[in-house]
């Protein structure tokens, strides 16, 4: 059974970095699909960066050359480093694995950045 916790989040003024991490277990492989996603009040859930096999990673053109996603296979770990944060980052953070044929999600965190 695959399952994620996010863990890092946190309040912090603009300017600031903060690093999420995303503790994953389940014997994913490593060539899988793995992301994490943000969500506002009211707002649907998006993208924010992906990386796949080959640590091939995308970043939104929003946080890019801000954030960055990295993954250590050894510590069943991915990571979120956001620096030069935003108020527009305020979000509640998730990270998502795509493997065994679906899509699975962590409980969230939550990130505000004050101005």
């Amino acid at each position: 059974q695959v399952q994620l916790v996010e863990s890092g989040g946190g309040l912090v003024q603009a300017g600031g970095f903060l690093r999420l991490s995303c503790a994953f277990s389940g014997s994913i492989p490593s060539s899988a699909y793995m992301a994490w996603y943000r969500q506002t009040p009211g707002k649907q859930r998006d993208v924010v960066a992906s990386i796949t096999s080959g640590d091939r990673t995308m970043h939104v053109d929003s946080v890019k050359g801000r954030f960055t996603i990295s993954r250590d296979n050894a510590k069943n770990t991915m990571y979120l480093q956001m620096d030069s944060l935003k108020p527009e980052d305020t979000a509640v953070y998730y990270c998502s694995v795509e493997a065994f044929g679906r899509y699975y999600w962590g409980q969230g965190t939550q990130v505000t950045v004050s101005s």
